[in-house]
């Protein structure tokens, strides 16, 4: 059996925690430079407030709604989020964190356990230790575990246990295709052509047919529905098969060397992950573009990709190859809003193929270990590339922000 633990309404969750005042009240939280709302509280869903509104836009309907709107406090939701998983794993050594407000436990040899119980327990734990409500969905295999869960979303005691057949096809009846964990807009839409309209539906089609008209992934996903555990638990520890760092500048920006330097930084922080992993990259993709919501300014998207002669981690050659590549992208006049690069083909920094024809960059890596060592051990990035701007650290919009309650001594909460 495996049990699907999801924290509800997480970061609004986490904002009412330290701020009880928001209990009962619609509250939505903004993405980076507080763009638009990318999570919202029950009461907000229930106004119809749209996930992705962009809050310019939005602003006097959650005026006139009272609609509490924060910034993202990406401090205190990754803290709260080990705090909840520390707890996850006292119950099961067998755990897939799989986002920042959810996990798989797999429940082996728990067979003459009470499910709905030990459900609870967990629920309840979760809720006294840190405060965070959940839902626990628990079932034979992890795709019905997502289905459980979303009935135990809905009911009273928070819990839902598919442990019968007969569960399994009613509530396979009750969802969506589109709601269907692992099936996109797109999929949906194909599946709803061949009358699928229910997840049942879905299970009902051949496997003959999955596997002749789908892909590998839905023809896991059909098993996995039917009852027959084929989603297994994955590795959290997997390296990443591609990093980025792409962000929305405080303002716009038109002058070439303001983008460059946004630019190197992005790719140094790439090049900082690589070497976190213990990994190089073969390409580098570099991103630019204009302020989209600027209807009458002119607009430019471009992205290009960059091939490496040879994998890397530098951030010297990483950030020189990107800084080059955003030059020439840049186009005269016109303001960008945003940036990115991407590292990918990433292979083990201890096994690539060399270039007989490249200069050795070798002397790079102990330069790189000595900057990690030097910027781990004080805390913050205190060494950076010459076309780094010294005096600048990377600074979100974050006009609604609350305090980091866990992570900064000067935030943590004083009781009088």
């Amino acid at each position: 059996m495996y049990a699907l633990v999801d924290c509800n309404n997480f970061y609004a969750s986490c904002e009412r925690v330290f701020n009880p005042n928001l209990m009962g009240k619609p509250v939505a939280i903004l993405s980076n430079n507080d763009g638009c709302v990318i999570a919202r509280s029950d009461e907000a869903k229930a106004l119809n407030l749209p996930m992705g509104a962009p809050i310019f836009k939005w602003e006097h309907f959650c005026k006139s709604h009272n609609v509490e709107i924060l910034s993202s406090n990406y401090a205190l939701y990754g803290d709260m989020s080990h705090r909840v998983m520390s707890i996850l794993k006292q119950f099961t050594p067998d755990i897939e964190i799989y986002s920042i407000d959810e996990s798989f436990l797999e429940l082996k040899g728990f067979e003459n356990y009470n499910l709905t119980d030990y459900g609870t327990q967990i629920r309840n734990r979760v809720l006294k230790w840190t405060g965070i409500p959940t839902s626990v969905g628990i079932a034979p295999t992890k795709g019905l575990s997502k289905i459980a869960n979303k009935i135990a979303r809905k009911s009273k005691s928070g819990v839902c246990v598919m442990d019968t057949d007969e569960k399994r096809i009613k509530a396979l009846k009750w969802i969506k295709i589109e709601s269907v964990w692992g099936i996109g807009n797109r999929l949906a839409k194909r599946l709803k052509l061949k009358g699928c309209v229910t997840a049942f539906d879905f299970t009902q089609i051949p496997e003959v047919i999955i596997k002749k008209e789908f892909s590998v992934v839905e023809a896991r996903l059909h098993r996995d529905l039917n009852g027959i555990e084929t989603l297994k638990l994955e590795d959290n520890h997997q390296d990443k098969k591609m990093i980025a760092t792409t962000r929305s500048f405080e303002g716009t920006l038109k002058n070439p060397s303001d983008i460059k330097e946004r630019v190197s930084t992005f790719a140094s922080h790439c090049a900082q992950k690589l070497r976190k992993q213990k990994s190089n990259c073969h390409s580098i993709i570099v991103t630019l573009r204009s302020n989209k919501f600027d209807k009458n300014g002119r607009q430019h998207r471009e992205s290009r990709v960059i091939n490496l002669a040879a994998p890397t981690n530098s951030s010297l050659i990483i950030s020189k190859a990107a800084v080059t590549v955003v030059a020439q992208m840049i186009k005269k006049g016109i303001l960008y809003k945003k940036a990115g690069v991407i590292v990918t083909g990433i292979v083990p920094s201890n096994s690539y193929q060399f270039n007989l024809f490249e200069k050795d960059n070798s002397k790079h890596i102990p330069l790189m270990d000595c900057i990690d060592n030097l910027n781990k051990k004080y805390g913050i990035l205190k060494i950076k590339l010459g076309n780094q701007d010294l005096q600048r650290t990377w600074k979100m919009k974050q006009e609604r922000l609350s305090p980091k309650y866990t992570t900064n001594i000067n935030d943590i909460i004083v009781v009088k």
